[in-house]
């Protein structure tokens, strides 16, 4: 322990900290004859016999890879870590791994895999789905014996397709549109006569709808603004409409990314049981509508009237959760509106088609050539096709609706197997005890949020933006556009549909009242932070113990709520610019600061937080805190990897990333 060891107020600025980032390059890559540095291309060892290649592609695996199979090759690779004397050996394989070395020897040498042409740090085990067959045998006993480092698609059990004969195989002609081009889907020799096998099921039907009787009224919609009652987060709680009391936007034009901040006001927000409140560090969940221009395309292309998208409507279920977001399963009668299911109770655009959604489509298509498309997607030798379709871009229900035009299932079948909308969660960005808005009497009661704007490549061109960002950005501009126009904010009306959830969620539960602390987030990942640092900033005893890690790709352009941090933001928080200035990473100044980290994780309740995106930013803090382990504790990296883990186990080191 080093508590007695006392940093200086500004720990993290001084340049003396920055000295440690050399320290911490310690990895270092003895030379081997296989490395050539004059060579940036990696090249295959030589000398090594075919028995000892089928030993080591087990005997030294780290990972196993499956690369997805084409008409033409279906390789599997098993990639090897290097290694040298100073590191310790590979511990021997469980007998999984001696299964399969016994099952490669026993193959005769005309079916062993010979050398291709391929990375040096990759060996072949098979060239095809067949040999991976012929390795595993049993299908049920082999994908268990392999289920420890399979990829999970399915792959290596696809099935061959079989063509027919060639003197009278018609092929398939694809449709001729954007939106079928846009899957990119690899048929290979798919014709109207292949034979397809294990093509899944015709997913049931378990709504219907019915004229709503007179007796249960006639509800008053709110589908242009909020949720049916009925879609509700926990009973028996509904879904809180707030007013939207302010919006900003917090980067500045030629940014990257666009963020925004929004005030909700929250003052009549129902009292729930064991005293549950808003808290630093908390989540609301919002529940964000799909638009309505998405929701009245798809009713053109199902060639539903204008007439019947806002009848009221008798929904019947037969035993589930939906239409609710976590209702209890059992069967429902409900008032609603075609419009209403549409827009609030199903995800139409953020997730992957299944093989029963693909297979619903193909009994509903009256065009031959589609029909057999959509059916090879869900059979077994469609399956390369299929995971190639769910793994790439995602696919709309738009896009697949344009894609296939002779296609229209009946709303009640879609609906039913459309994954449920769900809503999506936002750390707060400030602490809810002191965020008010008003004078004496007339005060509001604020929590807020910061929100990122989601996109990614739209099958049209350009771009488009995620459900939730998207809607959020939407009200954002309506407001802005409102406030430009002259219309105080008191006299805007807009509202959005919130809960309270999540206060339990690891960054609130784990924030403590005293005790060192370090904030380390890049992008809106530093948001909930803002928070913390404002209630350590109150207390007098801990004005001097809370420090911020925030990275921005540039401070002029992206650097979210610059100057609102307190009176104290100089002190307490260093931004770290990757594409401004020396251009560094937050995750090499956490190496720069590794005196600080060192000493606030073995402070008496020291803590390090670390929030933001997994790829890239969260990986690489996490790699740079083992480095700070090593260099400073003298640990090994196995050791330092579990001083972490342990650190985690106790509340001390708490990561949020997404």
């Amino acid at each position: 322990m080093v508590d007695s060891y006392s940093p200086p107020r500004n720990a993290v600025i001084p340049a003396t900290l920055a000295s440690n980032h050399a320290q911490t390059q310690h990895h270092q890559i003895s030379a081997s004859p296989t490395l050539h540095p004059s060579n940036p291309i990696p090249e295959e060892p030589e000398g090594i016999t075919e028995h000892a290649s089928k030993e080591k592609l087990f005997r030294g695996a780290v990972s196993l890879s499956i690369s997805q199979p084409t008409a033409a090759d279906s390789s599997t690779y098993l990639s090897e870590s290097s290694s040298d004397s100073d590191t310790p050996s590979t511990p021997r394989t469980d007998p999984l791994v001696n299964d399969m070395i016994e099952k490669l020897e026993l193959l005769p040498s005309e079916d062993v895999p010979k050398a291709l042409d391929r990375r040096a740090s990759t060996v072949l085990i098979s060239r095809n789905d067949d040999h991976v067959r012929r390795i595993l045998g049993d299908e049920h006993a082999g994908t268990t014996l392999v289920e420890k480092v399979c990829c999970g698609g399915g792959c290596c059990q696809m099935q061959a397709l079989d063509v027919g004969e060639p003197l009278w195989c018609e092929p398939v002609t694809t449709p001729d549109n954007d939106a079928f081009r846009s899957l990119e889907l690899q048929l290979g020799p798919l014709s109207l006569s292949s034979k397809l096998t294990d093509i899944v099921d015709i997913p049931p039907q378990t709504i219907s709808f019915s004229p709503l009787p007179l007796s249960m009224g006639i509800p008053e919609s709110t589908v242009e603004y909020h949720p049916p009652q009925f879609v509700m987060p926990h009973h028996p709680f509904t879904v809180y409409s707030s007013r939207l009391h302010h919006a900003r936007e917090l980067t500045k034009p030629g940014a990257e990314k666009r963020t925004y901040h929004f005030d909700l006001d929250v003052t009549d927000y129902p009292a729930e049981s064991g005293g549950v409140d808003f808290v630093v560090g908390g989540a609301i969940g919002i529940c964000a509508p799909n638009e309505t221009r998405i929701v009245d395309e798809i009713f053109d292309l199902l060639y539903i009237p204008q007439v019947l998208r806002d009848r009221p409507i008798l929904l019947k279920t037969e035993g589930s959760r939906w239409p609710t977001i976590w209702g209890d399963e059992q069967a429902r009668e409900l008032a609603t509106t075609r419009r209403e299911l549409l827009t609030w109770c199903v995800d139409i655009q953020s997730c992957a088609p299944t093989k029963p959604l693909l297979r619903l489509f193909a009994e509903y298509a009256t065009e031959e050539n589609e029909k057999k498309v959509l059916t090879f997607l869900s059979s077994a030798q469609g399956q390369g096709a299929f995971c190639n379709l769910r793994t790439g871009s995602y696919v709309t229900l738009v896009q697949l609706l344009q894609a296939f035009p002779s296609c229209k299932p009946s709303l009640p079948h879609l609906l039913c197997n459309l994954p449920t909308l769900m809503p999506r969660f936002y750390s707060l960005s400030g602490d809810p005890h002191v965020s008010k808005s008003g004078v004496n009497n007339n005060q509001c009661r604020l929590i807020e949020v910061a929100v990122t704007v989601y996109e990614t490549p739209n099958w049209r061109g350009g771009y488009r933006t995620g459900t939730g960002s998207g809607f959020l950005e939407r009200l954002a501009q309506r407001f802005l556009d409102a406030e430009h126009a002259g219309i105080p904010p008191s006299q805007i009306n807009i509202r959005v549909p919130m809960f309270r959830g999540l206060m339990a969620n690891p960054l609130a539960r784990e924030f403590v009242s005293d005790g060192p602390m370090l904030l380390v987030g890049a992008g809106v990942g530093i948001a909930p932070f803002r928070g913390f640092v404002q209630r350590r900033l109150k207390n007098a005893n801990c004005a001097n113990k809370v420090w911020v890690l925030q990275g921005v790709r540039d401070s002029l352009l992206d650097e979210l709520y610059s100057g609102e941090w307190g009176v104290h933001e100089d002190e307490v928080k260093k931004v770290v610019e990757s594409r401004r200035g020396e251009g560094r990473y937050v995750q090499e100044e956490v190496r720069a600061q590794a005196d600080l980290v060192w000493f606030i994780i073995n402070s008496l309740d020291g803590r390090v937080f670390v929030c933001g995106s997994s790829k890239g930013m969260g990986e690489g803090v996490e790699r740079a805190l083992v480095d700070v382990a090593v260099d400073k504790g003298r640990l090994r990296e196995e050791e330092a990897v579990e001083f972490w883990k342990k650190k985690k186990e106790g509340g001390q080191y708490i990561v949020e990333t997404w």
